[in-house]
């Protein structure tokens, strides 16, 4: 079993509040992901679980025990971190196996459970090598073969595809969501990447400034944020974000608000609509807009766009055929209202 429940943690440094109150209940077997910018907690978070950092307040429970005074070692739980820490003196058995080693687990059984782990990530072959000797992506493995060679209840991971490159984070992923499968373990995933969160984990902790904004399943918080910064964290390109417009507001702006909120009700003030959903056509159609840089990735383009009066570029994802159109070209947008994201004055996403 590997449930975790945070009940009212709390991380300060001093006067300094870092995390300020996380409740959050991981269901056993369950993939969850932290995700949220640099310093908002999530990293904090994982290592409070970990043991490696004390908890200030609130209560940590692992399957129903109180964690909080518990030893690293004796909580459950395994971490991969970042960085590989891989001894280098040692061959990739002796690596995975040492934390047995240091427990007192026989030698057969050693290079019993090393071999079962090596077989679940494909590195058997890999076994008497040393780490100078793999590639990024094979020493990650063993990391993560060390973690797993100690049966955990809870599998921790800190960025742990940060190092590799963008081929490589994409094999990786797919492996780490195979073993999760596999293995059936609960996992506690954090990142920054948005694309990570949003392709491996069951449900998604989204953090800001020491809190969970929102905890959900992926589709959930893209479709429906709970407020703006989740809006604008999850998804890429970002949402567009369109203010209600003022008094002297120019044509073009009153144009696009009209044609995403026209019945909004006096309290919402910004609109949110997705890149796919900002339809591009002929200039004369819709509302006037200017190509201001166009990315042609191939099987799409992202157009960034300028609407008199709204401040900042808006973005529009469109399909194989819009090769054509450069920066500096008028075209047309056609919003698609049906998926327009009402905000209020609280930045909290309308009913």
């Amino acid at each position: 079993m590997g449930q975790v429940s945070l009940r009212g943690i709390r991380k300060s440094y001093g006067k300094v509040d870092v995390i300020k109150g996380v409740d959050l209940e991981v269901g056993d077997g369950e993939f969850i992901v932290f995700v949220g910018p640099s310093g908002c907690g999530k990293s904090t978070t994982l290592r409070m679980i970990a043991g490696l950092e004390t908890i200030t307040e609130g209560e940590l429970r692992i399957d129903g025990v109180r964690a909080n005074e518990l030893r690293p070692a004796d909580r459950g739980a395994a971490m991969v971190f970042q960085s590989y820490a891989l001894y280098p003196h040692m061959t990739v058995a002796e690596n995975m196996g040492f934390a047995l080693k240091m427990a007192g687990v026989a030698r057969a059984q050693r290079d019993e459970q090393v071999g079962r782990a090596a077989e679940v990530l494909r590195i058997t072959e890999l076994l008497g090598r040393y780490p100078k000797e793999l590639s990024g992506g094979q020493r990650q493995r063993v990391a993560i073969g060390r973690a797993i060679v100690r049966k955990p209840k809870v599998f921790l991971f800190d960025e742990p595809l940060s190092n590799l490159d963008a081929a490589l984070r994409v094999n990786m992923r797919i492996e780490l969501s195979r073993l999760h499968k596999e293995l059936g373990a609960t996992m506690i995933y954090v990142t920054h990447d948005q694309v990570e969160a949003m392709t491996m984990g069951d449900r998604i902790a989204v953090f800001n400034k020491g809190i969970v904004e929102q905890l959900g399943a992926p589709l959930e918080l893209y479709n429906r944020p709970a407020n703006e910064f989740v809006a604008g964290f999850i998804g890429a390109p970002r949402i567009n974000l369109v203010d209600r417009p003022g008094g002297a507001t120019r044509a073009p702006h009153q144009a696009l608000w009209e044609s995403l909120a026209a019945d909004a009700p006096a309290g919402i003030r910004r609109v949110g609509l997705r890149p796919e959903h900002l339809h591009v056509v002929a200039a004369g159609q819709g509302v006037p807009a200017s190509v201001e840089l166009a990315e042609h990735l191939g099987d799409a383009s992202i157009l960034h766009l300028r609407v008199d009066g709204v401040a900042d570029l808006l973005s529009a994802k469109v399909g194989a055929g819009h090769e054509r159109i450069e920066a500096g070209q008028a075209v047309g947008l056609l919003p698609d209202k049906t998926w327009a994201l009402r905000f209020g004055a609280d930045a909290r996403l309308a009913a």
